[in-house]
């Protein structure tokens, strides 16, 4: 395939047709209720114009938005780290893995605003926290879905490599981790849109930076556009997030384009 063709098929943040026309659809559809709101008995703040949306998105924050994104992208690795190290260490020991797998999955089945309650009575830094809640939530996602990855990859080129003699650590760097790539690149899409909402809910308890508490603030103050502005702001987050994996997920695995 020439490179220019190749090169046209990124994978990268598109925007066709079909969903400009729903925004637009969308858009029109707000701003006529929020002409008609009075006549329909709701409160005129509930469904805020897409003139005050605007407004509201002069007000956004930058310093807010940085820290929120900081936040997201360092306990993403964290989790990323301590799920594939924990995945490792139970692929190589099935008594390890008998002992620690009931325990991922009541750690998985504890809601968001557990761990968050469980954090503010344990911990006093409200950074921690944060990076507490991200990483418990995030972190057995990676784990369970990197340690099923190294179980699908065909038994006869575990056979092939272990018959070469491999020390544990080449064993998983020259075969297990090329082989579970893909499936790494999904768990970490599943896992940013999974980040950006418990960090707006962890913010919202105790913290006095990010959009969470930006989010918190603009409900105390009864104001729709705000909270419609910072949405804005963390979709778009999340989107750029995603681009940016998927951009390197398509140079990483070009072999499948």
């Amino acid at each position: 395939m020439p490179l220019e063709e190749h090169r046209e098929q990124v994978p990268v943040l598109k925007f066709p047709r079909q969903t400009i026309v729903s925004l637009l659809v969308f858009a029109v559809v707000w701003e006529i209720l929020s002409h008609l709101s009075p006549y329909l008995g709701i409160p005129p703040f509930a469904i805020p114009s897409l003139l005050r949306i605007a407004k509201s998105m002069t007000t956004i924050t930058p310093i807010d938005v940085a820290v929120t994104l900081a936040r997201v992208i360092a306990a993403l690795i964290a989790s990323f780290a301590f799920g594939l190290a924990l995945a490792m260490v139970m692929y190589n020991s099935r008594m390890l893995d008998e002992y620690l797998h009931p325990m991922i999955r009541i750690l998985m089945a504890v809601p968001v605003v557990s761990w968050i309650l469980f954090a503010v009575l344990w911990f006093p830094g409200v950074e921690f926290r944060i990076g507490f809640v991200l990483v418990v939530v995030c972190g057995p996602v990676f784990l369970v879905d990197t340690l099923d990855a190294m179980r699908n990859v065909p038994r006869d080129l575990r056979q092939m490599m272990r018959s070469f003699r491999p020390t544990t650590w080449q064993f998983f760097i020259k075969l297990m981790l090329p082989a579970i790539v893909p499936t790494i690149f999904t768990s970490w899409k599943v896992n940013i849109s999974l980040a950006i909402r418990v960090v707006t809910i962890a913010e919202l308890v105790g913290a006095v930076t990010g959009i969470g508490h930006q989010l918190s603030v603009a409900q105390e103050l009864f104001s729709v556009s705000d909270v419609f502005a910072w949405t804005v702001v963390l979709v778009a987050l999340l989107f750029l997030l995603e681009a940016g994996v998927a951009r390197v997920e398509h140079r990483l695995l070009r072999w499948r384009a």
